[in-house]
């Protein structure tokens, strides 16, 4: 079974992955919204910040209106977050060598509630072990 299809399926819990794979956002999306689980989808050529990364939040993941675009706001919006959602940050070291502190801070939010998939080459950041979805 995949990795993904682990996740899916709840043999895997919500949490930070490596993620290796050629499919398409949109092909990711697929089997994701089949099993019932929302899907997004984060760019990261273009979050350099960490308010890109929170405008980039907002919108992929939809958060409220009153989202305050700061990391208390992210763990304030975290802990109302349903489960079963998954993320796919396709190039995320862009902000993880940019603002390792944020991108840290912000992946361990989110993995607490969702599965981030983190797509692509990226930095070994000291402290920050992720485990690799096959």
């Amino acid at each position: 079974m995949s990795g993904l299809a682990e996740a899916l399926s709840g043999r895997r819990g919500p949490g930070v992955y490596r993620w290796e794979s050629t499919w398409t956002p949109e092909r990711v999306r697929e089997p994701v919204e089949h099993a019932g689980w929302r899907f997004a989808h984060l760019e990261g050529t273009r979050i350099e910040t960490a308010l890109d990364l929170h405008e980039a939040l907002e919108e992929a993941l939809v958060l409220p209106d009153h989202y305050g675009r700061n990391l208390d706001a992210l763990a304030d919006v975290m802990r109302s977050m349903a489960g079963h959602q998954v993320l796919l940050y396709d190039t995320w070291s862009v902000l993880a060598r940019a603002d390792e502190y944020v991108f840290t801070t912000a992946c361990r939010l989110l993995g607490e509630r969702i599965v981030l998939l983190l797509r692509g080459d990226g930095p070994d950041l000291p402290g920050f072990v992720v485990e690799v979805l096959d």
